[in-house]
């Protein structure tokens, strides 16, 4: 992405942040969308507004689809206050990448507790050494007395 694009899409991420929270009364948007990234074309002539809307996946189908269908007032909102030749076509989806990131911090924490539940759990057996630790052992002294008992 190009200086200009990244600047485009900084201010319509913050524009669109304020005109969902002074101007959307939609009944569907029950939980405060957060506009997590906005991707700009390099042409300017569309952005993919990424969001994350808590709840069920019920009221974030009905959340996404409220700005979905909201996308053309807001972007006569925009024009009418931003100093643009032409305002963006705005797409909106659901942010994908914060539930990957929630599911792999999930795992690691899994990874941590089974790691935790293996080793061992007081100080006492900590500072016992383990047969690991104790370095290669010697071979038992050989036997020098007589194998036939004579001596």
């Amino acid at each position: 992405m190009s200086r200009r694009t990244d600047r485009v899409a900084s201010i319509l991420q913050r524009e669109l942040a304020m005109i969902i929270i002074r101007d959307l009364e939609d009944p569907r948007l029950v939980g405060m969308p957060s506009i997590t990234r906005v991707k700009v074309s390099e042409d300017l002539s569309s952005a993919d507004v990424y969001v994350t809307i808590m709840g069920t996946e019920g009221k974030q189908s009905a959340a996404l689809n409220a700005l979905k269908h909201s996308a053309g007032m807001m972007r006569s909102r925009l024009s009418a206050d931003l100093e643009m030749r032409q305002v963006p076509f705005l797409k909106f989806h659901i942010d994908e990448n914060l539930k990957k990131e929630r599911e792999v911090l999930d795992l690691l924490r899994r990874i941590e507790d089974e790691r935790e539940a293996r080793e061992p759990s007081s100080p006492e057996d900590e500072d016992l050494p383990s047969d690991e630790d104790q370095g290669p052992t010697e071979a038992p002294p050989k036997d020098t007395s007589d194998p036939d008992g004579l001596s």
